[in-house]
């Protein structure tokens, strides 16, 4: 089988041919640091960590860089908020980051480079752009020449005519034309400012990537990802510049996800309606959110309700259920080989990983792999329900959900840890239920415990569990 990926810049899927076979270098832009995630922007970093960790799966070294915007207007003037520094603010919230991506059970980049600390690079990749006639000056800043550069609006499908008959602001008089786009921003009294051949100031946003992408990967790379609202102008304007100076192509393959939306609107931080990570971390265990992403194609828009969240939750606890009962049949009957297992069985399971893999190399149609998970949970409760199930059977079924588990991460690999546990929240929640006679959630808690394999009792000394 192989690897298609829908290309952005051809609007079609193509086969993926990495520049180097076996290794895959891989750029996503990372955010701007200056407050905590929402759930919107959680699902760039959800679906490039599975774009990612399937590549490996099929056996690639993957160069996986996602950026820091570490300085920028949003860092100023949260650091006047805050009455500290950008500096401190940078890293306030690139901890925060971090600590969300493992809550989210995200896998840490390769590298997370950061605008302060790549400035250098980034005056010499303005200065060989001015050199070549693709930036100038203009009053302490420094613009970018869209007109030069024949291609622009490539990516996007737009062109110069179309993107100045948009135009409603004021135009600039320092720019030669109205689309020119900064690449080097003049300081203003008061702000954080670095010495450049222009005079004291910082980057404009664009720029950044480009001259990280190519540090740290090269002047082509093979995957460039992102949100869908960074098609135009961000990504545009780093194809305008990268390609400007290097005469080569920026990226192969330009991947980009769809919106997450909250009633009719785009969740963002500008709109107001992001709902923080951080504190669905503190309601719902990483499966489910990762379920509830995943659950849609990312190129689709995704609509968010506490609702599907919830169902996620009971999709998740079905999946980790039947595997946990699996771990827990191994448990006490001994490791077995998996290539032992009955004919029968190994069959089913060979299908239902021939079909995960189908899926997956289908553009990573994530909603159609988790229902190859589901049939793995149909077939391991089927299996299960014989008692003298031999090791080897048990051992299979084992080794089928670890290749279906390993990038999609629905259960964790401590979920077996955590099971005892969960059986007992969800048993006092429903004595709960029952308790407010809300008969509805303490059946729905009575199936979830069934799906799990797990048996309830009354006994003088009250109710107890057993597994199946």
């Amino acid at each position: 089988m192989a690897l298609y990926i829908y290309n952005t810049l051809s609007r079609s899927k193509e086969e993926f041919v990495p520049l180097v076979p076996g290794k895959v270098k891989m750029y996503v832009c990372g955010p701007t640091v200056y407050g905590y995630i929402h759930i919107g922007n959680a699902r760039p970093v959800i679906v490039f960590d599975i774009v990612r960790s399937y590549l490996e799966q099929l056996g690639n070294e993957v160069d996986y860089v996602v950026n820091f915007t570490d300085v920028d207007d949003k860092l100023i003037r949260k650091a006047e908020e805050m009455g500290t520094t950008v500096p401190e603010v940078a890293e306030l919230f690139i901890d925060a980051f971090l600590k969300d991506n493992e809550g989210l059970g995200v896998r840490p980049a390769t590298r997370n480079p950061r605008v302060t600390r790549s400035m250098d690079l980034i005056i010499e990749f303005i200065k060989e752009l001015v050199d070549k006639g693709y930036a100038y000056e203009s009053g302490g800043d420094v613009f970018y020449r869209t007109a030069k550069f024949e291609s622009y609006g490539k990516l996007s499908r737009q062109n110069l005519e179309e993107l100045q008959f948009g135009i409603r602001v004021e135009v600039d008089s320092r720019k030669e034309h109205p689309e020119d786009f900064v690449l080097w921003k003049a300081a203003k009294p008061g702000e954080i400012f670095w010495h450049s051949p222009w005079g004291d100031g910082r980057p404009g946003w664009h720029i950044e990537c480009s001259a990280m992408a190519r540090e740290f990967l090269g002047d082509t790379i093979d995957i460039h990802g992102g949100g869908q609202d960074l098609t135009f102008p961000h990504h545009e304007c780093e194809c305008a510049q990268s390609e400007a100076l290097t005469g080569k192509p920026l990226a192969n393959y330009w991947m980009h996800n769809g919106f997450l939306n909250i009633g009719d609107e785009k969740m963002s931080k500008s709109l107001g309606n992001g709902l923080l990570v951080k504190d669905f971390l503190g309601r719902y265990k990483a499966g489910a959110i990762r379920y509830f992403m995943l659950s849609t194609h990312y190129r689709n828009p995704l609509n968010f309700s506490e609702e599907a969240l919830q169902s996620a939750e009971k999709s998740v606890e079905r999946i980790a259920g039947a595997a946990g009962n699996v771990k827990h049949r191994i448990s006490l009957a001994g490791d077995g080989n998996p290539d032992e297992a009955s004919a029968e069985l190994k069959a089913r399971l060979d299908a239902i990983v021939q079909q995960y893999h189908e899926k997956m190399q289908d553009d990573f149609n994530t909603p159609d792999a988790i229902t190859a998970v589901f049939d793995w949970v149909s077939a391991a409760n089927v299996a299960l329900s014989d008692n003298a199930l031999a090791v080897a059977d048990l051992a299979a079924l084992l080794q089928t959900f670890e290749e279906l588990n390993t990038v999609l991460r629905l259960v964790p690999e401590t979920e077996e840890e955590d099971a005892d546990d969960e059986v007992e929240r969800l048993i006092e929640e429903r004595a709960e239920a029952r308790k407010a006679k809300n008969w509805s959630r303490a059946d729905e808690i009575r199936d979830i415990l069934n799906d799990m394999g797990i048996v309830l009792e009354d006994t003088p000394q009250g109710m107890r569990w057993k597994r199946k």
